[in-house]
């Protein structure tokens, strides 16, 4: 049951124009037009804001609730209102701003609904260009204002002209806080609102970084265009920046104070067969990550780090997630993760795409035993682990106390391996994911994958009834074991990985 204090709001911004109500019940009524999508309410209310600070989450609610709803009216209709109290202001600067009290407007942490589950959502790309457009039109807004009023003085000439110019009050503005995402396709206008809307009235304040498929160019000209203060992750993928790139990118990020979480997958980094200008590459690659203080989060997907590891991972301070998948590692590196002042920090581990069936797997288990304190999140997407592995391995895996989500999606187990992993890992009192492999004997006899580990799953060769009973039984042995509250799932899509700054 909805409580009495938003089941009146529902009622008051149903009303054009809203009635005058008492400061404190703004926030209230900001919620409930939101979320009934009134964006004419918003507009009103966003017009007359008591507080100089509105948060879109921490007003509106949780993320679920907000990713279930059809936000993109609504938040445009906010930004929308901003950009005319600023209009006004620069317009009329001698006006009553008390009006308005608005200075910062924090739409961070808004979900990302590009997937299309809330039909009218807005995406965090949409978001990003809809602010960028703002900060563009304010910022030109606000030099047409100047050169009129530097005409208009000019024509009024005299020391009661010059006292009147003079005298005219400079709009403090707006700081809007958000995440950005970037590419190709808005890279333009994003370049824009940075280059011309800092010093404006309408100011972007970044605390996460998102670009795909950029130039190593384009990404240097937005991070320099960024306050650094407040920026807690960038996240780098889909471009093939090499070692030289991102040694160039790197250096730009030491001047990030806050930097947490560094995103770096798919950027063709590859030193599987050293040559003199690879050593050189790699000692500036971990030159660089050794200059950020803070970072904890650390994604090098899909870089081929052979031997390497030593080096890359010699920061100032230890790591909470660490993404290696596909990185090629050997099992010195695995020795040096081990013996590492990382191991016994690390919350967050994903290792997918690595043979274990072979010598890592030794080198695994030691990993796991030193990460079992506090683990949170273990992926081992596509490692060739077949029940004998996976027997081997439960021994250090039921070590992990805090383990809440573990991944074995693309591997070759049973049904009856996954039955035995289910027995022993009921334990874990603090397990809540399991996602598995579609079990070998579910595919059609003489149709199996064509290879273990294959990260090309064949569905249409599963025989669909099998994987049925299987995926029944699984969640039988659940309620019997008393773990009904754990999701085991065959899915590995929709489930919305466990991010560094939930845990």
């Amino acid at each position: 049951m909805e409580p009495l204090v938003l089941l009146s709001a529902r009622c008051l911004v149903a009303q054009r124009p809203l009635p005058a109500v008492p400061p404190h019940l703004y926030p209230a009524l900001f919620q409930a037009a939101f979320l009934d999508g009134r964006a004419g309410a918003l507009q009103d209310l966003v017009a007359r804001w008591p507080f100089p600070l509105l948060n879109f989450q921490r007003i509106v609610g949780s993320r679920e609730l907000l990713r279930d709803r059809s936000s993109k009216l609504c938040v445009q209709a906010v930004i929308g209102a901003v950009v005319e109290q600023l209009r006004l202001q620069l317009e009329e600067p001698a006006r009553d701003s008390s009006r308005c009290r608005l200075r910062v407007l924090d739409v961070t942490g808004l979900p990302d609904d590009s997937s299309g589950r809330a039909p009218d959502g807005m995406s965090v790309w949409s978001g990003t260009v809809a602010l960028a457009k703002a900060c563009v039109e304010v910022s030109k807004h606000h030099r047409e204002c100047r050169e009129f009023q530097r005409r208009a003085s000019k024509r009024h000439k005299g020391r009661s002209g010059a006292i009147t110019a003079a005298a005219a009050p400079c709009p403090g503005g707006v700081d809007v806080h958000a995440d950005f995402f970037v590419n190709r396709t808005s890279y333009g206008i994003l370049r824009d609102a940075l280059q011309t809307g800092n010093s404006g009235p309408l100011r972007l304040k970044c605390r996460e970084f998102q670009a795909e498929k950029l130039s190593v160019d384009g990404i240097v000209s937005l991070l320099k265009s960024l306050d650094p203060r407040g920026v807690r992750r960038v996240d780098l993928r889909f471009r093939n920046l090499g070692l030289t790139g991102l040694s160039v990118v790197l250096l730009h990020l030491s001047q990030f104070p806050d930097l947490r979480s560094l995103k770096l997958q798919y950027s063709n980094v590859d030193v599987r067969r050293a040559t003199p200008e690879l050593v050189l590459g790699i000692r500036c690659l971990a030159r660089e990550l050794g200059k950020l203080p803070s970072l904890k989060e650390l994604n090098l997907g899909s870089s081929r780090l052979s031997g390497n590891l030593r080096q890359v991972l010699e920061l100032q301070a230890p790591l909470e997630s660490l993404e290696l998948a596909f990185c090629s590692l050997l099992p010195a590196d695995f020795a040096f993760l081990s013996q590492s002042f990382h191991a016994p920090s690390l919350k967050r581990l994903d290792l997918s795409g690595h043979d274990f069936s072979q010598s890592l797997l030794p080198p695994l288990r030691h990993l796991l035993e030193e990460t079992s304190s506090s683990l949170l999140h273990l992926d081992l997407m596509e490692c060739r682990l077949t029940d004998s592995h996976l027997e081997s391995l439960l021994a250090s895996l039921r070590l992990c106390s805090r383990l809440q989500f573990l991944g074995l999606f693309g591997n070759s187990l049973s049904t009856s391996g996954l039955k035995d992993l289910l027995w022993k890992t009921a334990a874990l009192p603090e397990l809540r994911l399991v996602v598995y492999p579609f079990p070998v004997d579910c595919y059609k006899p003489g149709l199996h994958q064509r290879r273990s580990g294959s990260r090309w799953i064949l569905e249409e060769r599963l025989d669909r009834e099998r994987l049925g009973a299987a995926s029944a039984e699984l969640g039988r042995l659940l309620e019997s074991s008393g773990r009904g509250d754990v999701v085991w799932t065959y899915n590995p899509y929709g489930h919305g990985a466990l991010d560094y700054f939930s845990l």
